[in-house]
């Protein structure tokens, strides 16, 4: 898989901006494609920002129908977000402003 296709979008939340204010090290949160390991998400971190990754977490999100008196009602789309540990001197002037 293209670095270019491994990041979809960068989560930005109140529990992912308390993570970048962590004393040892920033946690930066990302939206991945489904396909993606972690060396991968890793490598395409590096590359588009320029910062040295630590590590590598990953949470995947089940896709789930919603049955209402035995009729589908809706769909949720299952995930993949990944949660990529940056050293403490590196800057990424998207998640930190201008």
């Amino acid at each position: 898989m293209e670095l270019t296709q491994v990041l979809i979008k960068p989560l930005v939340s109140e529990k992912s901006t308390s993570l970048l204010s962590n004393a040892n090290a920033k946690c930066l949160t990302f939206l991945v494609h489904p396909d993606a390991n972690k060396t991968e998400i890793g490598r395409a971190v590096e590359t588009v920002f320029g910062v040295t990754v630590l590590k590598v977490n990953v949470v995947c999100g089940k896709a789930r129908d919603y049955v209402r008196q035995n009729r589908r009602q809706c769909h949720k789309p299952g995930y993949k977000k990944a949660f990529v540990t940056v050293t403490q001197d590196s800057k990424i002037e998207y998640f930190e402003g201008a």
